[in-house]
Formats: C-alpha cells, structure tokens, sequence
C-alpha cells in the first residue's frame, strides 16, 4: 500500500505534465533553479569538512534547526499548494492507518523542497567524513531530521485543516506571507549585520539548539567527530523522541480529520446590499468595474499586488541608506505603474468560469475592457501620483517632477491600454478562484512566460517617446523636456488608453467563446 501510494503520487505528477510541454519547460526552469540553490548549501557543506569542527557544528546545526522550522511554518500558509495526495480524498479509503502514515511521510520526499532538503541533509555527512562514526551518525541524524521536517509539516497542515477551509483564513494568511517575502532583501541584510556583530554568540546558540527538538538531529556527527559520544546518544534520544511524538499527534490528528472532515461551507449571509454595485453607474461598465473592484478588494490573487506595491518604497529607501543616495526612489512611481497595469493582463484567466457571465449575457468587449481597466485606475493612478511626488522629499529635485509624472503616466495608461489588448488574446493558468495564490495549475508555463516577456519588450517600445525625453531632461537640465513629456505621457498614454480599450473589445467580441474554452482546459 506504501508503494503504491508513492505511484499514485508520481503518476498524478506525471499526468500533471503531460497535460502541456510548456509545463514541462516551466517544471525545468524552476528545478534548475532550485537546483542551483541547493548546489551552493552542498558545496559550502562539503568545504566544511576540512573547516573548524566548532564552525561545522554551528553552520549545520543553525541550517538545520532553520529549515525545522520552515517545515513548520510555511505549510500554514501554503498548505494549499499541493494537494496530489491529500489525506481529505482517502476518507472512504480503508487504508490501514499505518501504512496511510508511511506513504504521506515518504510522499512529502517526492518534490522540490522534499528532494532538496534531502540533498542537503545528506551533504552533511560529508561535512563529518572526517571518520567512519562521525559520518553513520551524521547518516542517521540527517535521515531523522529530514524524517522530523516532514512529519511536522503533516502535523501543522493535519491541525489547521479546519482553518485552511476558511476562505477568510485562507486569504489573510497568503497576504501576510508575501510581506516577509517582499522584505526578504531588508530582513537578510539586518540578519546578516546581527550575526557579524555577533559571531561569538552563534556557537553558543547552536550548542544551546543542539540539546532541543529543533537541533538535536542535526548536532550528532558533530559530537562523535569532536568525541562526545554520550552527548550524541543523549541528543539521538531527543530527536528520536520529538519524532515519535509528533508521529503520534499527527496520528489523531489524521484520524479526526478522516472522521471529521474539514468543511467550507458558508454561513447565512444577510442580503439586500449590492456594495460597490450601488455606487457605480448602472451600465455594463459601471457594472464590469464594480466586480472587478470587488476582486481586487476581496480576492487575494489580486489584493496581494496591493500589500507589494506599498512596499516597494521601503525596499528603495533601504537600498538608498546603503549607498547614501535617494536617486533610486525615482524607479518607485514608473515601476508602480508597471506591475498594476499589466497585473490585468491575465484578469481573463483570473475570471475562470465566471467568464460565462460575460459570454452569456453578451456584455461588450468594449464595456468589459474597459471597466477593467476603469477599475485598476480607480487605486493605481493615485498610487503613481502618491508615489511620484513623495520621492521628492527626500531628493528635493522638484525639477524633474513634470518628466517623471510624465513617464509614469504614460506607462500607467499605455500599460492597461497593451494589458487589455493581451487578456483578450491569451489566457495563461493561475491559480483557481479560492486557492491559495501560490498554487500553480499545471498549465502553459512556457507560452505564459513568452507572452509576458513579449508584452514587456512591446510596452518598453511603446513607452519610448517619454524615456527618451526623460533622458534628455536629465543630461541637458533644461526644464522644458520634463514639462513636454507631461503632455506626451498623458496625450500619447490616454490615446493608447483608448486604442487597447477598443482593439481589446473587438478581439474579445470576435472570440469569447473561445476564451471560455481555454479557460476550461486549464482548470
């Protein structure tokens, strides 16, 4: 039953694959990818065994003790994201529950973070190769440590089940994930000066992590190899124990959830309020830009952008404290136009099914490009603003103000214009409504990537006469570029507006049943 549990799981895989070879490109980009991550933490692992015993110790007990506690914390928000062998489909399975147990543990070995977590575990026995003991107990600690990662990872998703089905849960937790995620750049560099001002701490922390569940696997080879085999023994004692109870939680947990299921079901809801729909004209537009409004304040696949874009500035202001200059700031505003117009470029394929009711109801193409587009503008364009005037508080070059609204304007309005005009064309595979933003559908990566580095270079073509005015404003100083590139980025921006607006709507008039079909194939 085991074996045939990891089949089932390969197969469901295998399948997954084979419904597209451009999945097949993105499965290959992404595992070169992490490939090469993994490669970094194994070589730096390997050229440790010729290092300080001590150093060795505290590298590969802190990464160990790390990658723990990843285990634990990020299935709670990206438990979603795969889902091929889900304990909630063998409810009416009668799989005897230890062997249900073993196939899910091995199972969670079949797929990247499973895989590279094993390369790494097992790097570390060749960090403690420095003798036939050392190295069997550094075996044995990674097999229980990587064991311990993935039972745990069982355990928090087993628990929060019930708090995963919460849509409300859901979409908050996908949110708050990608904050730390946009921060990554800040959180390492201040990580990174804490630990340099700390060096003779970290010794003492991983000595510390090494006696608790967190690091006990991962300290064995280093206490044979420096000869504490009575510490070794003590700590195997510790991890084995922290696996075995966590076994046995994940255990009941299994049990009650196989009994219980977890359900999503809605409450009563009280009606009578049509929310946005009261506020806008009552028009296929006003009603178009109503409902998108409501994605893009509701749906976490589309308010996610605007948790990232608020942060853009802080990630820019860092990086000026580093070198001392604040000119940086100036990407803020062009860079904010960009992601938020062409974030509808796939607002088709973000729609799924609910496509139908613009099929069926036969709305203009016209009307649902445009309310769309009226409905990004509706935030984006006070961010672009917001975000163009702010910087120059901290550079003071007032100067340059009319040239980099222009610029940021112009690719504000050019961008939901080009945006309107692919999501027409093209639809790629994102997540479905309701999963969780991280989950991605097997699908047309291949095609996706072509069509959105395509539109890129086309936007970037487009939006020539307002860089290059930018550019002359900056080496001639002469004000006049700036104020001439306000009106070219409006007047030019504003027509291009228009032209996608329309083309988009006939595209979309001429084949909307055969963006339906698409939309169901990639389901």
């Amino acid at each position: 039953m085991v074996a045939h549990l990891l089949r089932l799981k390969l197969t469901l895989l295998r399948n997954g694959l084979r419904r597209s070879p451009w999945q097949l490109v993105g499965l290959a980009f992404g595992g070169l990818y992490a490939l090469g991550l993994v490669g970094i933490v194994v070589a730096a692992l390997i050229l440790l065994r010729t290092g300080d015993p001590e150093l060795a110790q505290t590298v590969v007990v802190l990464g160990g003790s790390a990658a723990l506690l990843g285990w634990g914390l990020i299935p709670v928000v990206a438990s979603a994201a795969d889902l091929t062998l889900d304990p909630a489909r063998f409810t009416t399975s009668a799989i005897p529950m230890r062997q249900l147990l073993t196939g899910l543990a091995l199972g969670g070995l079949i797929g990247i973070p499973g895989l590279a977590t094993a390369l790494a575990a097992l790097a570390t026995v060749w960090t403690w190769a420095r003798g036939p003991l050392p190295a069997v107990a550094a075996l044995v600690g990674a097999a229980v440590g990587v064991l311990t990662c993935i039972v745990l990872s069982k355990v928090v998703t087993t628990a929060t089940a019930s708090l995963a089905s919460s849509r409300r849960f859901k979409d908050v937790s996908a949110i708050a994930f990608m904050v730390p995620l946009v921060l990554m750049g800040p959180i390492v560099a201040g990580v990174g000066r804490g630990i340099s001002a700390s060096t003779g701490f970290l010794p003492e922390l991983a000595a510390t992590l090494s006696w608790t569940p967190l690091g006990a696997a991962w300290s064995l080879g280093g206490d044979v190899a420096v000869g504490r085999p009575g510490a070794a023994a003590l700590k195997l004692v510790i991890a084995a124990a922290t696996l075995a109870v966590l076994s046995w939680c994940w255990k009941l947990l299994l049990e009650r959830a196989l009994v219980n299921p977890p359900y999503a079901g809605s409450g009563s809801r009280k009606g009578g309020k049509l929310g946005l729909f009261d506020l806008l004209p009552a028009t296929p537009a006003g009603a178009v830009t109503a409902r998108a409004l409501t994605y893009w304040l509701r749906d976490p696949r589309y308010s996610g952008s605007l948790v990232v874009v608020p942060l853009l500035p802080i990630l820019l202001v860092f990086q000026g404290s580093q070198s001392g200059d604040y000119g940086v700031l100036a990407v803020a505003a062009p860079l904010a136009a960009f992601l938020l117009a062409w974030s509808i470029s796939a607002d088709v394929s973000y729609d799924n099914t609910a496509f139908a009711l613009h099929v069926a109801t036969g709305v203009r193409g016209v009307d649902d490009r445009l309310g769309r587009a009226l409905a990004c503008l509706a935030f984006a364009l006070p961010v672009v603003l917001i975000f163009a005037v702010g910087q120059y508080f901290f550079t003071g070059s007032w100067s340059e103000l009319p040239g980099q609204l222009g610029l940021s304007l112009g690719i504000l309005f050019t961008g939901l214009g080009l945006s309107s005009v692919v999501s027409a064309r093209y639809t790629v595979a994102v997540p479905l409504p309701g999963d969780s933003p991280f989950k991605k559908p097997p699908g047309n990566v291949g095609q996706t990537l072509v069509v959105q580095f395509a539109g890129m270079g086309v936007l970037s073509l487009l939006v020539l006469p307002e860089v290059s005015l930018l550019i002359a404003q900056l080496v001639t100083g002469n004000a006049m570029f700036g104020w001439a590139n306000l009106a070219v980025g409006l007047m030019l921006g504003l027509a291009l507006f228009g032209a996608g607006i329309r083309l988009g709507g006939k595209w979309l008039d001429a084949r909307g049943p055969e963006l339906l079909a698409q939309l169901t194939v990639n389901r």
